[in-house]
Protein backbone atom coordinates (compact mmCIF):
# COMPACT_ATOMS: atom_id res chain seq x y z
CA UNK A 1 0.00 0.00 0.00
CA UNK A 2 1.60 3.41 -0.88
CA UNK A 3 1.84 6.33 1.31
CA UNK A 4 -0.31 9.39 0.82
CA UNK A 5 2.04 12.79 0.88
CA UNK A 6 0.73 15.96 2.31
CA UNK A 7 2.01 18.70 0.49
CA UNK A 8 4.61 19.09 2.77
CA UNK A 9 5.83 15.72 2.40
CA UNK A 10 6.35 16.93 -1.58
CA UNK A 11 8.33 19.55 -1.07
CA UNK A 12 10.70 17.39 1.82
CA UNK A 13 11.00 14.84 -0.50
CA UNK A 14 12.02 16.77 -3.45
CA UNK A 15 14.76 18.71 -1.11
CA UNK A 16 15.87 15.47 -0.04
CA UNK A 17 16.65 14.15 -3.81
CA UNK A 18 18.29 17.38 -4.44
CA UNK A 19 20.63 16.96 -1.66
CA UNK A 20 21.37 13.05 -2.27
CA UNK A 21 21.56 13.82 -5.93
CA UNK A 22 24.61 16.52 -4.98
CA UNK A 23 26.12 14.22 -3.02
CA UNK A 24 26.55 12.12 -6.01
CA UNK A 25 28.08 14.84 -7.79
CA UNK A 26 30.40 15.98 -5.73
CA UNK A 27 31.76 12.45 -5.37
CA UNK A 28 30.74 12.09 -1.60
CA UNK A 29 28.58 9.39 -3.17
CA UNK A 30 30.54 7.41 -5.42
CA UNK A 31 29.24 5.10 -8.57
CA UNK A 32 28.31 1.66 -7.72
CA UNK A 33 28.29 2.48 -3.84
CA UNK A 34 25.65 1.61 -1.39
CA UNK A 35 23.57 4.39 0.10
CA UNK A 36 22.33 4.32 3.26
CA UNK A 37 18.94 2.19 3.58
CA UNK A 38 15.30 3.86 3.20
CA UNK A 39 15.37 3.81 7.71
CA UNK A 40 18.42 4.81 8.36
CA UNK A 41 18.48 8.18 5.56
CA UNK A 42 14.93 8.39 7.78
CA UNK A 43 16.66 8.73 11.10
CA UNK A 44 19.45 10.36 9.62
CA UNK A 45 17.96 12.86 7.87
CA UNK A 46 14.81 13.26 10.81
CA UNK A 47 11.99 13.04 7.74
CA UNK A 48 9.58 10.10 7.60
CA UNK A 49 9.94 7.22 5.81
CA UNK A 50 7.80 7.58 3.09
CA UNK A 51 9.52 10.94 2.45
CA UNK A 52 12.32 8.57 2.25
CA UNK A 53 10.90 6.37 -0.19
CA UNK A 54 9.74 8.81 -2.41
CA UNK A 55 12.91 10.88 -2.65
CA UNK A 56 14.73 7.37 -3.44
CA UNK A 57 12.01 6.20 -6.21
CA UNK A 58 12.39 9.76 -7.76
CA UNK A 59 15.89 9.28 -7.86
CA UNK A 60 15.59 6.11 -9.47
CA UNK A 61 13.26 6.93 -12.31
CA UNK A 62 15.94 10.21 -12.91
CA UNK A 63 18.19 7.48 -13.64
CA UNK A 64 21.11 8.77 -10.56
CA UNK A 65 20.39 5.23 -8.33
CA UNK A 66 19.03 1.87 -8.68
CA UNK A 67 17.68 -0.73 -6.74
CA UNK A 68 18.67 -3.86 -6.48
CA UNK A 69 17.06 -6.75 -5.37
CA UNK A 70 16.75 -8.59 -1.49
CA UNK A 71 20.39 -5.56 -1.80
CA UNK A 72 19.11 -2.07 -1.36
CA UNK A 73 19.57 0.77 -3.39
CA UNK A 74 23.05 2.27 -5.32
CA UNK A 75 24.40 5.19 -6.67
CA UNK A 76 24.45 4.92 -10.62
CA UNK A 77 27.03 5.74 -13.43
CA UNK A 78 27.51 9.58 -13.58
CA UNK A 79 26.06 11.02 -16.50
CA UNK A 80 29.22 13.06 -17.19
CA UNK A 81 30.86 9.81 -17.20
CA UNK A 82 28.50 8.62 -20.32
CA UNK A 83 28.40 9.23 -24.16
CA UNK A 84 27.74 13.00 -25.54
CA UNK A 85 24.28 13.45 -27.61
CA UNK A 86 23.92 13.79 -31.33
CA UNK A 87 23.67 17.14 -32.34
CA UNK A 88 20.61 18.91 -33.89
CA UNK A 89 19.59 17.20 -37.20
CA UNK A 90 20.32 18.41 -40.33
CA UNK A 91 17.73 18.17 -43.25
CA UNK A 92 16.86 20.09 -46.11
CA UNK A 93 13.39 21.91 -46.19
CA UNK A 94 12.37 20.94 -49.43
CA UNK A 95 9.14 18.06 -49.81
CA UNK A 96 10.36 14.32 -50.39
CA UNK A 97 8.50 11.82 -51.32
CA UNK A 98 8.34 8.82 -48.96
CA UNK A 99 9.54 5.62 -49.76
CA UNK A 100 10.73 3.36 -46.53
CA UNK A 101 8.40 1.04 -46.80
CA UNK A 102 10.58 -1.71 -48.72
CA UNK A 103 13.66 -1.19 -46.20
CA UNK A 104 10.87 -1.36 -43.28
CA UNK A 105 9.52 -4.57 -44.21
CA UNK A 106 13.22 -6.25 -44.79
CA UNK A 107 14.38 -4.91 -41.11
CA UNK A 108 10.93 -6.22 -39.84
CA UNK A 109 11.03 -9.74 -41.38
CA UNK A 110 14.15 -10.11 -38.70
CA UNK A 111 12.11 -8.32 -35.54
CA UNK A 112 9.62 -11.28 -35.79
CA UNK A 113 12.17 -14.02 -35.15
CA UNK A 114 11.44 -15.06 -31.47
CA UNK A 115 15.73 -16.45 -31.32
CA UNK A 116 16.94 -13.27 -31.80
CA UNK A 117 17.89 -10.35 -28.81
CA UNK A 118 15.01 -7.94 -29.04
CA UNK A 119 17.06 -4.46 -29.11
CA UNK A 120 14.55 -3.66 -32.39
CA UNK A 121 11.29 -2.98 -32.20
CA UNK A 122 9.80 -0.69 -29.78
CA UNK A 123 7.70 -3.07 -27.66
CA UNK A 124 7.52 -3.97 -23.92
CA UNK A 125 8.13 -7.31 -22.90
CA UNK A 126 5.56 -9.04 -22.07
CA UNK A 127 7.21 -9.93 -18.46
CA UNK A 128 6.17 -5.71 -17.45
CA UNK A 129 2.84 -5.80 -18.55
CA UNK A 130 -0.06 -6.49 -15.94
CA UNK A 131 -1.05 -9.66 -18.24
CA UNK A 132 -2.75 -12.00 -15.67
CA UNK A 133 -4.71 -8.82 -14.39
CA UNK A 134 -5.86 -7.56 -17.46
CA UNK A 135 -6.80 -11.18 -18.75
CA UNK A 136 -8.87 -11.78 -15.60
CA UNK A 137 -10.95 -8.57 -16.72
CA UNK A 138 -11.76 -10.16 -20.20
CA UNK A 139 -12.97 -12.98 -18.47
CA UNK A 140 -14.91 -11.02 -16.15
CA UNK A 141 -16.18 -8.65 -18.64
CA UNK A 142 -17.07 -11.48 -21.20
CA UNK A 143 -19.60 -12.71 -17.97
CA UNK A 144 -20.83 -9.29 -17.20
CA UNK A 145 -21.38 -8.10 -20.53
CA UNK A 146 -21.61 -11.28 -22.51
CA UNK A 147 -24.17 -9.39 -25.38
CA UNK A 148 -22.32 -6.24 -25.25
CA UNK A 149 -18.96 -7.81 -25.56
CA UNK A 150 -19.51 -9.77 -28.67
CA UNK A 151 -21.47 -6.41 -30.00
CA UNK A 152 -20.02 -3.73 -32.31
CA UNK A 153 -19.14 -0.78 -30.31
CA UNK A 154 -19.66 2.00 -33.10
CA UNK A 155 -17.62 5.40 -33.33
CA UNK A 156 -16.87 7.15 -31.10
CA UNK A 157 -16.60 4.00 -29.02
CA UNK A 158 -16.76 2.44 -25.72
CA UNK A 159 -18.41 5.29 -23.22
CA UNK A 160 -16.45 3.55 -19.82
CA UNK A 161 -13.49 3.76 -21.63
CA UNK A 162 -14.09 6.96 -23.59
CA UNK A 163 -14.74 8.31 -19.75
CA UNK A 164 -11.99 7.15 -18.33
CA UNK A 165 -9.07 8.77 -20.96
CA UNK A 166 -11.39 12.10 -20.40
CA UNK A 167 -10.91 11.63 -16.05
CA UNK A 168 -7.02 10.85 -16.94
CA UNK A 169 -6.80 14.24 -18.63
CA UNK A 170 -7.01 16.32 -16.10
CA UNK A 171 -3.82 14.90 -14.88
CA UNK A 172 -2.08 17.26 -17.87
CA UNK A 173 -4.40 20.34 -17.03
CA UNK A 174 -6.76 18.83 -20.39
CA UNK A 175 -10.49 19.25 -20.09
CA UNK A 176 -11.10 16.64 -22.61
CA UNK A 177 -15.19 15.11 -22.70
CA UNK A 178 -15.55 11.74 -23.47
CA UNK A 179 -18.00 12.58 -26.29
CA UNK A 180 -15.02 14.11 -27.96
CA UNK A 181 -13.46 10.96 -27.95
CA UNK A 182 -13.18 8.21 -30.58
CA UNK A 183 -11.32 4.66 -29.55
CA UNK A 184 -9.46 3.01 -32.77
CA UNK A 185 -7.55 0.12 -33.14
CA UNK A 186 -4.49 1.22 -31.89
CA UNK A 187 -2.47 4.49 -32.19
CA UNK A 188 -1.50 3.70 -35.81
CA UNK A 189 -5.42 3.70 -37.05
CA UNK A 190 -6.09 7.06 -34.85
CA UNK A 191 -2.80 8.71 -36.69
CA UNK A 192 -3.94 7.34 -39.80
CA UNK A 193 -7.43 8.98 -39.70
CA UNK A 194 -6.23 12.33 -38.89
CA UNK A 195 -4.04 12.01 -41.55
CA UNK A 196 -6.72 11.01 -44.00
CA UNK A 197 -8.84 13.63 -42.78
CA UNK A 198 -6.93 16.52 -43.27
CA UNK A 199 -4.57 15.70 -46.39
CA UNK A 200 -4.65 13.79 -49.55
CA UNK A 201 -2.54 12.32 -52.10
CA UNK A 202 0.09 15.21 -53.35
CA UNK A 203 -0.57 17.32 -50.23
CA UNK A 204 2.25 18.31 -47.75
CA UNK A 205 2.84 17.56 -44.22
CA UNK A 206 5.37 18.82 -42.23
CA UNK A 207 7.27 15.60 -39.58
CA UNK A 208 10.33 15.75 -37.17
CA UNK A 209 13.16 14.07 -38.41
CA UNK A 210 14.24 11.53 -37.42
CA UNK A 211 10.45 10.35 -36.94
CA UNK A 212 8.65 6.80 -36.47
CA UNK A 213 8.75 4.87 -39.69
CA UNK A 214 5.03 3.79 -38.95
CA UNK A 215 4.37 7.69 -39.41
CA UNK A 216 6.61 7.70 -42.49
CA UNK A 217 4.79 4.52 -44.17
CA UNK A 218 1.27 5.83 -43.46
CA UNK A 219 2.32 8.92 -45.39
CA UNK A 220 3.80 6.56 -48.46
CA UNK A 221 0.55 4.50 -48.55
CA UNK A 222 -1.64 7.94 -48.83
CA UNK A 223 1.03 9.41 -51.72
CA UNK A 224 1.66 12.41 -49.19
CA UNK A 225 4.70 14.58 -49.08
CA UNK A 226 6.48 15.26 -46.71
CA UNK A 227 9.17 17.82 -45.32
CA UNK A 228 11.54 17.29 -42.60
CA UNK A 229 11.99 19.38 -39.50
CA UNK A 230 15.30 19.98 -38.01
CA UNK A 231 15.20 18.17 -34.08
CA UNK A 232 17.17 18.66 -31.11
CA UNK A 233 17.68 15.42 -29.26
CA UNK A 234 16.36 16.60 -25.93
CA UNK A 235 14.24 19.96 -26.50
CA UNK A 236 12.46 18.28 -29.98
CA UNK A 237 11.47 20.28 -33.46
CA UNK A 238 12.96 23.48 -34.16
CA UNK A 239 10.28 26.07 -33.94
CA UNK A 240 12.22 28.70 -35.99
CA UNK A 241 12.75 25.88 -38.46
CA UNK A 242 9.60 25.64 -38.53
CA UNK A 243 8.31 29.35 -39.31
CA UNK A 244 10.48 29.17 -42.35
CA UNK A 245 8.74 26.26 -43.66
CA UNK A 246 5.36 27.55 -42.88
CA UNK A 247 6.32 30.41 -44.93
CA UNK A 248 7.77 28.50 -47.55
CA UNK A 249 4.93 25.20 -48.06
CA UNK A 250 1.61 25.56 -48.26
CA UNK A 251 1.15 22.48 -45.20
CA UNK A 252 -2.09 20.62 -44.56
CA UNK A 253 -0.96 19.39 -41.67
CA UNK A 254 2.38 18.74 -38.80
CA UNK A 255 2.64 15.60 -37.06
CA UNK A 256 4.75 15.50 -34.37
CA UNK A 257 5.77 13.27 -31.37
CA UNK A 258 6.21 16.59 -28.86
CA UNK A 259 6.37 14.06 -25.54
CA UNK A 260 9.27 11.61 -25.92
CA UNK A 261 9.85 11.30 -29.83
CA UNK A 262 10.16 7.88 -31.33
CA UNK A 263 13.18 7.25 -32.25
CA UNK A 264 15.18 10.15 -30.22
CA UNK A 265 13.43 10.83 -26.83
CA UNK A 266 13.32 14.26 -26.99
CA UNK A 267 10.48 15.94 -24.99
CA UNK A 268 9.52 19.44 -26.14
CA UNK A 269 9.49 22.20 -22.80
CA UNK A 270 6.14 23.67 -22.09
CA UNK A 271 6.81 26.77 -23.58
CA UNK A 272 7.71 25.38 -26.99
CA UNK A 273 4.32 23.45 -27.00
CA UNK A 274 2.54 26.63 -26.51
CA UNK A 275 4.16 28.74 -29.11
CA UNK A 276 3.49 25.65 -31.23
CA UNK A 277 0.36 25.62 -31.20
CA UNK A 278 0.02 29.18 -31.26
CA UNK A 279 1.90 29.43 -34.21
CA UNK A 280 -0.17 26.46 -36.60
CA UNK A 281 -3.40 27.93 -34.99
CA UNK A 282 -2.49 31.10 -36.49
CA UNK A 283 -1.74 29.76 -39.57
CA UNK A 284 -4.82 27.40 -39.72
CA UNK A 285 -2.66 24.34 -39.70
CA UNK A 286 -3.82 21.19 -37.84
CA UNK A 287 -1.42 19.85 -35.22
CA UNK A 288 -1.57 15.53 -34.98
CA UNK A 289 -0.04 14.77 -32.08
CA UNK A 290 1.36 11.45 -31.10
CA UNK A 291 1.48 10.91 -27.40
CA UNK A 292 1.76 7.51 -27.02
CA UNK A 293 4.82 7.60 -24.91
CA UNK A 294 3.16 10.54 -22.94
CA UNK A 295 2.64 8.49 -19.64
CA UNK A 296 6.28 7.04 -19.52
CA UNK A 297 7.85 10.17 -17.73
CA UNK A 298 10.41 9.29 -15.48
CA UNK A 299 11.00 12.43 -13.19
CA UNK A 300 7.79 13.62 -10.91
CA UNK A 301 5.46 14.78 -12.96
CA UNK A 302 3.87 14.07 -16.72
CA UNK A 303 4.88 16.46 -19.40
CA UNK A 304 1.35 18.11 -20.74
CA UNK A 305 0.81 17.65 -24.17
CA UNK A 306 0.06 20.23 -27.11
CA UNK A 307 -3.29 19.52 -26.70
CA UNK A 308 -3.19 21.37 -23.14
CA UNK A 309 -2.63 24.40 -24.82
CA UNK A 310 -5.38 23.96 -27.91
CA UNK A 311 -8.52 26.94 -27.66
CA UNK A 312 -9.45 26.35 -31.15
CA UNK A 313 -9.44 22.68 -32.18
CA UNK A 314 -6.44 22.37 -34.30
CA UNK A 315 -4.88 19.57 -32.65
CA UNK A 316 -5.89 16.16 -32.59
CA UNK A 317 -4.76 14.43 -29.78
CA UNK A 318 -3.16 10.89 -30.43
CA UNK A 319 -2.14 8.03 -28.14
CA UNK A 320 -2.90 4.46 -27.45
CA UNK A 321 -2.35 1.61 -24.45
CA UNK A 322 0.36 -0.22 -26.82
CA UNK A 323 3.69 0.89 -25.14
CA UNK A 324 2.34 0.41 -21.33
CA UNK A 325 -0.44 -2.18 -21.04
CA UNK A 326 -1.63 -4.37 -24.27
CA UNK A 327 0.11 -4.12 -27.48
CA UNK A 328 -1.93 -7.22 -28.38
CA UNK A 329 -5.72 -5.81 -27.33
CA UNK A 330 -4.82 -2.65 -30.26
CA UNK A 331 -7.08 -0.17 -28.28
CA UNK A 332 -6.29 3.54 -29.37
CA UNK A 333 -8.13 7.06 -29.53
CA UNK A 334 -7.97 10.33 -30.82
CA UNK A 335 -9.03 13.64 -29.32
CA UNK A 336 -9.55 15.23 -32.70
CA UNK A 337 -11.03 19.07 -32.09
CA UNK A 338 -12.88 20.43 -34.83
CA UNK A 339 -12.72 17.20 -37.11
CA UNK A 340 -14.10 14.84 -34.71
CA UNK A 341 -17.31 14.72 -36.50
CA UNK A 342 -14.73 13.56 -40.02
CA UNK A 343 -12.98 11.26 -38.02
CA UNK A 344 -16.03 9.56 -36.61
CA UNK A 345 -17.23 8.86 -40.30
CA UNK A 346 -13.63 7.56 -41.27
CA UNK A 347 -13.03 5.27 -38.74
CA UNK A 348 -16.76 3.78 -39.62
CA UNK A 349 -15.22 3.33 -42.95
CA UNK A 350 -12.10 2.21 -41.91
CA UNK A 351 -12.66 -0.87 -39.18
CA UNK A 352 -16.63 -0.13 -38.09
CA UNK A 353 -15.40 -0.66 -34.47
CA UNK A 354 -12.46 -1.01 -31.88
CA UNK A 355 -13.19 -4.37 -30.03
CA UNK A 356 -15.40 -4.53 -27.15
CA UNK A 357 -13.98 -6.77 -24.92
CA UNK A 358 -10.52 -4.98 -24.29
CA UNK A 359 -11.74 -1.50 -24.55
CA UNK A 360 -14.12 -2.84 -21.23
CA UNK A 361 -11.16 -4.60 -19.51
CA UNK A 362 -8.85 -1.43 -19.88
CA UNK A 363 -11.31 0.52 -18.79
CA UNK A 364 -12.35 -1.13 -15.84
CA UNK A 365 -8.48 -1.22 -14.91
CA UNK A 366 -8.12 2.20 -15.50
CA UNK A 367 -11.20 2.92 -12.77
CA UNK A 368 -10.41 0.95 -10.27
CA UNK A 369 -6.21 2.24 -9.93
CA UNK A 370 -4.33 -0.88 -12.05
CA UNK A 371 -3.38 1.06 -14.21
CA UNK A 372 -1.27 4.05 -12.20
CA UNK A 373 0.22 0.94 -10.01
CA UNK A 374 1.48 -0.47 -12.95
CA UNK A 375 2.28 2.75 -14.75
CA UNK A 376 5.10 3.54 -11.49
CA UNK A 377 6.61 -0.21 -11.57
CA UNK A 378 6.73 0.29 -15.24
CA UNK A 379 8.73 3.75 -15.50
CA UNK A 380 10.90 2.64 -12.64
CA UNK A 381 11.89 -0.38 -15.02
CA UNK A 382 12.12 1.73 -18.08
CA UNK A 383 14.65 4.10 -16.29
CA UNK A 384 17.15 1.38 -15.01
CA UNK A 385 16.38 -0.46 -18.19
CA UNK A 386 17.37 2.82 -20.51
CA UNK A 387 20.19 3.57 -18.10
CA UNK A 388 21.55 0.12 -17.99
CA UNK A 389 21.94 -0.03 -21.78
CA UNK A 390 23.26 3.92 -21.92
CA UNK A 391 26.27 2.90 -19.74
CA UNK A 392 26.69 -1.10 -21.79
CA UNK A 393 26.83 1.39 -25.25
CA UNK A 394 29.74 3.46 -22.85
CA UNK A 395 31.57 0.52 -21.89
CA UNK A 396 31.54 -1.57 -25.34
CA UNK A 397 30.64 0.92 -28.49
CA UNK A 398 33.50 2.06 -30.28
CA UNK A 399 35.09 5.84 -29.50
CA UNK A 400 33.10 8.43 -31.08
CA UNK A 401 29.68 7.36 -30.06
CA UNK A 402 27.04 9.12 -29.00
CA UNK A 403 23.53 8.38 -27.66
CA UNK A 404 20.47 10.06 -26.43
CA UNK A 405 19.78 10.99 -22.67
CA UNK A 406 15.94 10.64 -22.67
CA UNK A 407 13.48 11.40 -19.65
CA UNK A 408 10.73 9.30 -20.73
CA UNK A 409 10.05 6.12 -23.13
CA UNK A 410 12.18 3.48 -23.73
CA UNK A 411 14.45 4.06 -26.99
CA UNK A 412 17.95 5.45 -27.34
CA UNK A 413 19.01 6.85 -30.72
CA UNK A 414 23.01 6.18 -31.02
CA UNK A 415 24.86 7.86 -33.51
CA UNK A 416 27.95 5.47 -34.31
CA UNK A 417 30.93 6.98 -36.17
CA UNK A 418 30.65 8.11 -39.54
CA UNK A 419 32.39 5.12 -40.74
CA UNK A 420 29.69 2.59 -39.55
CA UNK A 421 26.92 1.74 -41.67
CA UNK A 422 23.80 0.90 -39.91
CA UNK A 423 22.47 -1.20 -42.37
CA UNK A 424 25.56 -3.01 -42.44
CA UNK A 425 25.96 -3.74 -38.63
CA UNK A 426 22.04 -4.55 -39.19
CA UNK A 427 23.11 -7.83 -41.16
CA UNK A 428 26.00 -8.54 -39.42
CA UNK A 429 24.33 -8.50 -35.47
CA UNK A 430 21.56 -10.42 -37.47
CA UNK A 431 23.98 -13.16 -38.09
CA UNK A 432 24.84 -12.83 -34.18
CA UNK A 433 21.02 -13.25 -33.19
CA UNK A 434 20.72 -9.95 -32.42
CA UNK A 435 17.92 -7.24 -34.02
CA UNK A 436 18.21 -3.57 -34.11
CA UNK A 437 16.93 -0.82 -36.51
CA UNK A 438 18.67 1.02 -38.75
CA UNK A 439 18.54 4.84 -38.64
CA UNK A 440 17.93 5.37 -42.58
CA UNK A 441 14.53 3.87 -42.26
CA UNK A 442 13.47 6.85 -39.89
CA UNK A 443 13.64 9.83 -42.45
CA UNK A 444 12.09 9.85 -45.68
CA UNK A 445 15.26 10.76 -47.51
CA UNK A 446 16.53 7.68 -45.65
CA UNK A 447 19.15 10.07 -44.00
CA UNK A 448 20.88 8.48 -40.41
CA UNK A 449 23.63 6.43 -42.28
CA UNK A 450 25.46 5.62 -38.78
CA UNK A 451 22.03 5.95 -36.58
CA UNK A 452 20.72 2.95 -34.74
CA UNK A 453 17.71 2.75 -32.66
CA UNK A 454 18.06 0.30 -29.50
CA UNK A 455 14.82 -1.01 -27.70
CA UNK A 456 15.18 -0.61 -24.02
CA UNK A 457 11.80 -1.86 -23.50
CA UNK A 458 12.93 -5.60 -21.87
CA UNK A 459 13.89 -6.78 -18.35
CA UNK A 460 18.02 -6.66 -18.04
CA UNK A 461 20.00 -9.52 -18.35
CA UNK A 462 23.41 -11.26 -18.86
CA UNK A 463 22.14 -12.31 -22.21
CA UNK A 464 21.26 -8.08 -22.94
CA UNK A 465 24.46 -7.44 -22.33
CA UNK A 466 26.32 -9.99 -24.16
CA UNK A 467 24.40 -9.00 -27.16
CA UNK A 468 25.61 -5.50 -26.68
CA UNK A 469 28.88 -6.05 -26.17
CA UNK A 470 28.91 -8.24 -29.76
CA UNK A 471 27.35 -5.19 -31.11
CA UNK A 472 30.09 -3.22 -29.86
CA UNK A 473 32.15 -5.05 -31.24
CA UNK A 474 30.57 -5.67 -34.60
CA UNK A 475 30.29 -1.69 -35.37
CA UNK A 476 33.96 -1.18 -34.01
CA UNK A 477 34.47 -3.37 -36.98
CA UNK A 478 33.07 -1.87 -40.02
Amino acid sequence: MEAVLSAKDEKLYERLAFKIHRWVEQGTLKPGEKIPSVRAMSLQQRVSVSTVLQAYFLLENQGVIEARPQSGFYVRALLKDLPPEPSVSKVSQSTVKVGVSDLVSRVYEAVRRPDVVPLGAAAPSPDLLPTVSLHRKIALASRRFAKAGISYDPPPGNEALRHQIARRSIEWGGTLSPDKIVTTCGGMEALNLCLRAVARSGDTVAIESPTYYGVLQAMESLGIKVVEIPTHPKDGASLSDLKLILKKHKLKACLMIPNFNNPLGSCMPEENKKELVKMLSRERVPLIEDDIYGDLYFGALRPKPAKAFDRDGWVMLCSSFSKTLAPGYRVGWVAAGRFQAEIERLKFINTVATATLPQIAIADFLETGGYDRHLRKLRRAFASQVQRVTEAIHRYFPKGTRVTRPQGGFVLWVELPPSVSSLDLHHKALKEGISIVPGPIFSPSQKYLNFIRLNCGHPWSERMEAALKTLGGLAGGL
